[in-house]
């Protein structure tokens, strides 16, 4: 399956909504794999608010270490992606739609990570539980391998590959800074 997006879909113009309640609506779409981030202005300003509302949000529902650390990991990742890829000019684009979907994912992904906590251990819950978690995962992969696959134009495959690779990225560069602690 080949990507259908011609380069100029993703440089077009793109109607700037007025306020940033229509940035979530367009980053719920993104998460639901309806719209991508050719949708989204290229705008130094709109990327720092969504930045700063991804952090907000996960210093909200979540407080983990490593926030920052995860923050700009995924910044470089993109940046250097794109600029490797010869598509620098599609960073702004492709970041916000990263980290705009992601604020909107947080909540279920730490209600989910509570639930796992909180009744892993019960016969009872344990599977339907770790089944949620692991479909939340799976729409998480998707929803990022949706925007990769727009601002690159690779294959599907490809995408995913790559995002899982992200995540394997990054989870190994959290478990170096902040090794788990054995209590």
């Amino acid at each position: 399956m080949t990507c259908t997006i011609e380069p100029r879909h993703y440089a077009r113009q793109t109607r700037i909504p007025k306020d940033m309640s229509e940035f979530i609506r367009l980053y719920t779409q993104i998460a639901l794999l309806r719209r991508g981030p050719q949708d989204l202005p290229a705008s130094r300003l709109l990327l720092v608010l969504t930045v700063a509302g991804y952090l907000a949000v996960n210093f909200v529902v979540s407080r983990r270490e490593g926030l920052i650390v995860d923050t700009l990991f995924t910044l470089l990742w993109y940046l250097l992606l794109l600029r490797l890829t010869g598509r620098p000019e599609r960073t702004l684009q492709t970041t916000t739609a990263v980290f705009g979907f992601q604020a909107v994912l947080t909540p279920l992904l730490v209600g989910s990570e509570w639930l796992m906590r909180r009744f892993g251990e019960d016969s009872t819950w344990q599977v339907p539980i770790t089944c949620a978690g692991l479909l939340l995962f799976v729409w998480l992969v998707a929803a990022n391998s949706h925007i990769v696959k727009a601002a690159l134009e690779w294959s599907a495959t490809s995408s995913v590959a790559l995002v899982i690779l992200q995540t394997l990225a990054g989870w190994l560069l959290q478990f170096a800074l902040f090794p788990p602690v054995n209590s």
